[in-house]
């Protein structure tokens, strides 16, 4: 079995898009459907079905959906023990990272893993922590700076841990306020993370704790937007207490969150048991280095 078929069929049973799996390939949408094709061929049974405007896998399908994760990601550990042998004088580092923080807690690490080590790529994608976590499952990245909790798969380096704020236009009737809790905000319109977003998931849930379903007006992964909408008058959002300080103006009012469970407590994620190679290691020791002993 060619592992490109299989890749393909896999990006499209996640993505439930010929084209959508096509875009994440850097394919056009007919090789990912000739891929398809040949693997169906090989196996001899199919494994895509259209269902509500969606491809979905067949019952075969779903077996090779999962078998296939494992294969790939075993290929990719042999792959990386073999680039052992050039060590770290090339190869290659793929790590995932959330937009909200990354600026302040990531982009220093990678100019000093650049600095130590030249000849070592380093491909990044920006995605939330949950979106983030489908990648890590089947080896498509190394690493990634997620949102605690994680699944008892992954193993986790905390790095940040930040209480979250809620941020108001300066003129609204709350911003006189120090803290606040969620639920004095339940009639104001929420600006949030999209759904692949943990922080949008935490807030919901919360919320949810409290008592009651907030009314989201808007939903984006761009914080300079969110904080527009904020200025404008159109609702509230939610940010750690660091990345808020960071973007304070006088349009904009915080108020920190009178909830025990809402903590902001960013990680790096990896596969637990998988093999790391000497360019992930390397990596790993300098978060350490910064975030943990710095």
């Amino acid at each position: 079995m060619e592992f490109k078929p299989l890749r393909a069929f896999i990006e499209v049973v996640r993505q439930g898009s010929f084209s959508k799996a096509a875009e994440i390939l850097f394919a056009t949408q007919s090789t990912v459907s000739k891929a398809i094709k040949q693997l169906e061929d090989e196996l001899g049974v199919p494994l895509i079905e259209r269902f509500k405007k969606r491809n979905v896998p067949t019952k075969a399908g779903e077996i090779v959906y999962h078998r296939g994760l494992k294969l790939l990601a075993e290929r990719d550990d042999l792959l990386k023990e073999l680039d052992e042998i050039r060590g770290l004088k090339q190869g290659r580092l793929r790590l995932g990272i959330s937009p909200v923080g990354s600026s302040t807690l990531f982009a220093p690490l990678f100019a000093r893993y650049n600095q130590l080590y030249p000849g070592i790529e380093v491909e990044l994608i920006e995605h939330g922590s949950d979106k983030l976590a489908g990648c890590l499952r089947p080896g498509d990245r190394d690493f990634a700076g997620t949102l605690l909790p994680m699944p008892e798969e992954f193993d986790c380096q905390p790095i940040r841990s930040e209480p979250l704020v809620a941020l108001l236009a300066s003129n609204h009737s709350l911003a006189t306020k120090h803290s606040i809790s969620l639920l004095e905000l339940k009639e104001i319109p929420f600006i949030l993370f999209g759904s692949g977003f943990t922080l949008h998931r935490m807030i919901i849930d919360a919320c949810q704790r409290a008592g009651f379903e907030p009314k989201i007006v808007a939903q984006s992964s761009q914080i300079d937007f969110m904080l527009e909408l904020v200025s404008a008058g159109l609702g509230v959002t939610f940010l750690p207490q660091m990345i808020a300080m960071q973007r304070q103006n006088k349009q904009i009012h915080s108020l920190l969150l009178k909830e025990d469970k809402l903590q902001w407590n960013m990680a790096m994620t990896w596969r637990r048991n998988s093999y790391l190679s000497e360019a992930a290691k390397a990596w790993l020791a300098l978060v350490r280095e910064v975030h943990v002993h710095g």
